[in-house]
This record gives structure tokens, sequence and C-alpha cells, in this order.
């Protein structure tokens, strides 16, 4: 049996984290725009996602 662990709330940040990943890759073989756009998101999300679990842990 399995113990009793709170897993955390479900969240979009790993998906935004993941999409800035590939606009960085992307914009490396395209433009410094796409490449500029998925640092922001990436830097947004994982920011996001940490203050997310920051806030939740608090909170227990």
């Amino acid at each position: 049996m399995l113990p009793d662990v709170p897993l955390p709330h479900p969240t979009y940040f790993p998906a935004g984290l993941a999409m800035g990943v590939a606009f960085i890759f992307w914009g490396l073989i395209t433009t410094w725009v796409v490449w500029l756009v998925g640092v922001v998101l990436f830097i947004a999300a994982l920011a996001g996602w940490i203050t997310e679990i920051r806030h939740e842990y608090k909170s227990h």
C-alpha cells in the first residue's frame, strides 16, 4: 500500500516551460525574435511554477 503523500495541484506551467524551450531552439535556427519570445516564456513559466510550488508548500 502506498503512503499518503499529498500531491501538488495540476498546473499549466510545465507546458509553458516546454513551449519556451521549443521556441528557444526554433529561434536558434530562424530569427532572434522567436528566440526572445522563447526566453521570455521560459522565464515566466519557470518563475510562475516556482512561485506556485513555494506557496503550496508554505500553506501545508
